[in-house]
């Protein structure tokens, strides 16, 4: 608060008033309330000896009893009406993402590599945006610049500058990659001898296909061009990296692309490599054993040769663990692989595309198997769910012409299916249950298999590092469910993948939180609450919270971060907000 003296507008006698300067919210220009209408100076003067320090003094008085006591007093017009355009809303939670932003130093890395650029936008606010956007209200690019007066922050930048950041983001996207393992490695003592890989896809609405979206095998059985993007986590579930793929790649053709890189670029030594079965293939399995590297893939089962499933089912060597689990294992010198090489097949029809067969090799490996009662009853739910569809297919097969489960389909016999349109095509043949099929399934009901490079680690050790491949695929639910990075709207190749770096970027940041707050809550739940620690324009410089919970209690013991304050000032705020970026 402060003195102010003006004259009046028709004598020009000076007037003095206390008044309290603040910042407009809608305006960001600062703005003056009269606290206290205080006289006349000719007439103050008949009281006061020096009127002008007198009241100077009161006003200091005031604000610094006001700072003391955290008391106001305020008088409200309850005729006051919001201005048209307003912005009396605005999120405060992102502090936090804010601050693991900033440990990983983004913001530095952002400045020196747009050094040497005549950019007339900031590459980082545009990046904050985005990345607080993406984790907090996910929708288009053109949704989260519309949207940025909903954070306490001078964005200064149009929808054009967004996408031509993009466009830059496209070109620093591995080098930014390599700084954030650098930093999380840095910060919290990251551990890559041990790495989980997964393959998903991400579907675009569009009917024409390009160099990269193409159409494959989506994961939700859509006709919709995909791409494919391979993930890499740590063993605490913190990403490494990610890789994008045209659509039609088969997922077990990108881990080797993708360990090349690491190995390059990560300077990482020996890396074991948990991955399911659809990456288990003999290329992978000769690529690990030639880099040095290991291995842990799931095995199917019901599609390995016959020596293996004629030992899962034989009893001898099983260790009965519980009344409901049992294990066994076994070194295998010389367990067959199949391998791609460059040499021409001499069976000129059968030869695979780009002049390539396959051909025979043997490692040493360590089959595991173990059977669990509760896996048991799941695949026999799962099976009977499927075969009662595969049932109302045979009784109506007209009904299921163009729209039919494919997982029930399998169960049907004398079923030909159109592979471009999915159509039915033989509906008046006699279709029956394929009882054959579904005995064989029985028998491996419950089972499951590993295989591995790592002979002298326990059963037990190997089983619970393939149970950590969970953490990628909950991952991947994060990204598409709760960040919604699908569907892409964007056109451009470099922009999407400057969209899937963003992804990229706000994985990490929540899975950071999520591990410092000793993965008590979910992203889904952290996400939530920090979308709802939101603050309203009261009056002048003040803001009004009104949102705490059990996740920001556990914030501040954590980060430090007091969410409880029912009121701040906008200084303060502001304070809170520039402490979050310091290192």
């Amino acid at each position: 608060m402060y003195l102010s003296i003006s004259p009046n507008k028709k004598t020009g006698r000076p007037y003095l008033s206390i008044v309290h300067k603040y910042v407009d919210p809608r305006t960001k220009r600062q703005r003056t309330k009269t606290i206290q209408k205080v006289g006349y100076l000719d007439e103050l003067k008949k009281q006061y000896e020096d009127p002008i320090a007198y009241f100077r003094a009161v006003a200091t008085q005031l604000t610094d009893e006001q700072k003391t006591a955290r008391e106001i007093t305020v008088r409200i017009n309850m005729d006051e009406r919001i201005e048209l355009g307003a912005i009396n809303r605005k999120n405060y939670g992102h502090v936090v993402f804010s601050k693991i932003y900033h440990e990983l130093e983004i913001d530095r890395f952002l400045k020196n590599a747009r050094r040497h650029q005549n950019f007339e936008f900031n590459t980082d606010s545009i990046m904050r945006l985005l990345t607080f956007s993406r984790l907090l209200y996910p929708g288009s690019k053109r949704a989260a610049e519309l949207g940025k007066e909903r954070f306490f922050d001078n964005f200064r930048f149009s929808l054009d500058d967004v996408y031509n950041a993009l466009t830059h983001f496209d070109t620093i996207s591995e080098t930014l990659q390599q700084h954030l393992h650098g930093k999380v490695s840095e910060l919290y003592g990251r551990d890559t001898s041990l790495v989980y890989y997964d393959v998903t896809n991400y579907y675009f609405e569009i009917d024409k296909q390009d160099d990269l979206r193409k159409r494959g095998a989506e994961k939700n059985k859509r006709n919709d061009p995909i791409v494919q993007m391979g993930l890499l986590l740590d063993k605490v579930g913190l990403p490494i990296s990610y890789r994008l793929f045209p659509g039609n790649t088969h997922d077990s053709q990108t881990l080797m692309p993708v360990l090349t890189e690491v190995k390059k670029k990560f300077n990482a030594r020996r890396i074991i490599v948990v991955a399911d079965k659809g990456l288990n293939s003999g290329d992978n399995i000769a690529y690990n054993t030639v880099l040095g590297d290991g291995y842990i893939y799931s095995k199917s089962i019901r599609g390995a040769g016959e020596e293996f499933k004629k030992w899962v089912l034989e009893e001898e060597g099983y260790r009965q663990v519980s009344d409901k689990y049992k294990m066994k294992s076994k070194r295998v010198p010389d367990a067959e692989i199949k391998v791609t090489t460059d040499q021409p097949s001499k069976r000129k029809t059968k030869k695979p595309a780009g002049g390539t067969r396959k051909t025979t090799a043997r490692v040493e490996q360590k089959w595991i198997v173990y059977y669990s009662k509760k896996y048991a009853d799941r695949s026999k739910y799962k099976r009977e769910e499927a075969i009662a569809k595969a049932l109302k297919m045979i009784a109506d097969p007209v009904k299921y012409r163009k729209s039919f489960d494919y997982g029930a389909a399998g169960y049907v016999k004398n079923l030909t299916i159109d592979k471009e349109t999915g159509e039915l095509l033989n509906v008046e043949d006699e279709l029956r249950l394929d009882q054959d099929k579904i005995a064989e399934e029985e028998k491996y009901d419950g089972y499951y298999a590993i295989v591995t490079s790592e002979l002298d680690d326990s059963d037990e050790s190997i089983i619970e590092a393939y149970h950590g491949l969970w953490r990628i695929e909950e991952s991947f639910k994060v990204t598409k469910s709760v960040l919604e990075a699908r569907p892409v709207f964007l056109r451009l190749q470099e922009h999407i993948n400057a969209h899937f770096l963003i992804c990229f970027i706000a994985l990490l940041i929540s899975r950071i939180v999520e591990l410092r707050l000793n993965r008590k809550y979910t992203i889904e739940r952290i996400v939530e609450t920090l979308r709802q620690v939101e603050c309203s324009h009261e009056f002048q410089n003040y803001w009004l919270f009104n949102y705490i919970d059990e996740v920001t209690e556990d914030i501040k013991t954590v980060f430090g971060m007091d969410f409880s304050k029912k009121r701040m000032t906008l200084q303060e705020i502001k304070q809170n907000l520039g402490s979050a970026k310091k290192r």
